[in-house]
């Protein structure tokens, strides 16, 4: 019989950070990137001015992830070594993962029943679900824990207002790992409840059942699969408290919660507002960072257009790549590559899902044929500066006369 609890667990790493800093700057880092920043974040090449934002790339969460799996690795070199999911959302990193040795139980063909006492499991960075962690440790296996600190707070304030009776309206993508995780954490606590919205539209049907002028029959249509098992909107949407995905984009988040708060008022008042109503701030500090640099970027300079590089599957590169779009044409590629040629580009369009058939478009003569000409680069918070680096040589290169 399987033990009922991991052989280990590690949370705070294998004590061998020093020892793979040398591999991890090796894969990771770009003195190229360096360049840039000691040139005042800008970049200059022929009629090309490229303006980089201040805060872009790893922050500390994803950096100290990979940290962790390069550790494990090293940590246990004749073991099997597995990811829950993608350590984080960025096609290069875990394509490095697996030329390391190590297995996704998200692929097809493995599964978390083939576990053993013997094998290592690395949680990434959004963690995972409660009946996730439950099962891994059922199968005895050696955990190593990357969970980003971030998101151990929003689990922290959602637990809390299950506790108070308060449903969780959590701000956030249905299908991404980390929403599923937090959801999971309000339902774990008695009578906990949860729903997810994605956006202000979604936020706009959940203020119209709170005030009345929708009905049970129009929540269930809208939400049925976003919300916990049993819930009751007459019951459960009396009192809520408000919370994110750590990825989101603060301006949004922001004003679902006041769309919610206007809403509470006009069904309670303002004296019992505070018994029917909670927000906490729960972006983290990197996601926020990147995107109020990518807005002072925008505001300095004059900019042509904007290329922001992330895994399309990447919630804080999506969102800056919807900030930039509301100024100028804006293409969110995954890597270099997608820099096909001065006449072609590849890219993901803001609306499109990521996986699906048209997760990825081509636009065709999208550099400036003549003249001087600037682009803004960022880049998410799980993408490599190694990466950033080779966006801003290709760029180099497509804006340079043959």
């Amino acid at each position: 019989m399987n033990p009922a609890v991991p052989a280990e667990i590690y949370r705070k790493g294998l004590d061998l950070k020093l020892a793979v800093a040398g591999d991890v700057a090796s894969d990771y880092h770009s003195r190229f990137v360096e360049r840039v920043k000691d040139g005042g974040y800008r970049w200059r090449s022929g009629r090309l001015t490229v303006h980089l934002a201040r805060e872009f790339g790893f922050c500390y969460g994803v950096d100290r992830a990979v940290s962790y799996a390069y550790q494990t690795r090293l940590r246990f070199p004749d073991r099997r070594v597995y990811l829950a999911s993608e350590i984080i959302h960025n096609p290069q990193v875990n394509n490095r993962l697996r030329e390391a040795r190590i297995r996704f139980l998200s692929d097809p063909r493995e599964s978390v029943d083939n576990l053993g006492p013997d094998d290592v499991v690395i949680i990434p960075a959004f963690g995972v679900t409660v009946a996730e962690l439950e099962r891994l440790e059922r199968q005895g296996c050696t955990l190593v824990d990357t969970t980003c600190g971030s998101v151990l707070n929003v689990w922290k304030k959602v637990r809390e207002h299950a506790r108070d009776g308060f449903t969780s309206v959590i701000h956030g993508k249905l299908r991404h790992e980390e929403t599923r995780a937090t959801a999971s954490q309000a339902a774990a606590v008695d009578g906990g409840r949860y729903v997810v919205i994605l956006d202000e539209e979604q936020a706009g049907l959940l203020c119209d059942v709170i005030r009345g002028r929708a009905g049970r029959e129009q929540f269930m249509d809208a939400f049925g699969d976003a919300c916990s098992p049993g819930f009751d909107p007459d019951r459960d949407l009396r009192r809520v408290g408000l919370a994110n995905q750590t990825t989101m984009l603060m301006s949004e988040s922001i004003a679902i919660g006041e769309m919610i708060r206007r809403a509470m008022l006009d069904r309670y008042g303002a004296a019992a507002l505070p018994d029917h109503y909670r927000a906490l701030e729960t972006i983290c500090s990197a996601t926020q960072d990147r995107q109020d640099a990518l807005e002072r970027l925008l505001e300095t300079h004059r900019c042509d257009l904007a290329v922001v590089v992330g895994g399309y599957n990447s919630s804080n590169t999506r969102n800056l790549a919807r900030i930039c779009a509301e100024r100028m044409p804006t293409y969110h590629i995954a890597a270099p590559a997608c820099l096909v040629s001065a006449s072609e580009l590849r890219h993901q369009p803001l609306d499109a899902v990521p996986g699906g058939r048209a997760a990825q478009a081509v636009t065709r003569d999208w550099l400036p044929a003549d003249g001087d000409f600037t682009i803004a680069v960022t880049a998410g918070a799980s993408t490599p500066d190694s990466v950033v680096g080779e966006v801003i040589e290709k760029l180099s290169l497509l804006a340079s006369p043959e």
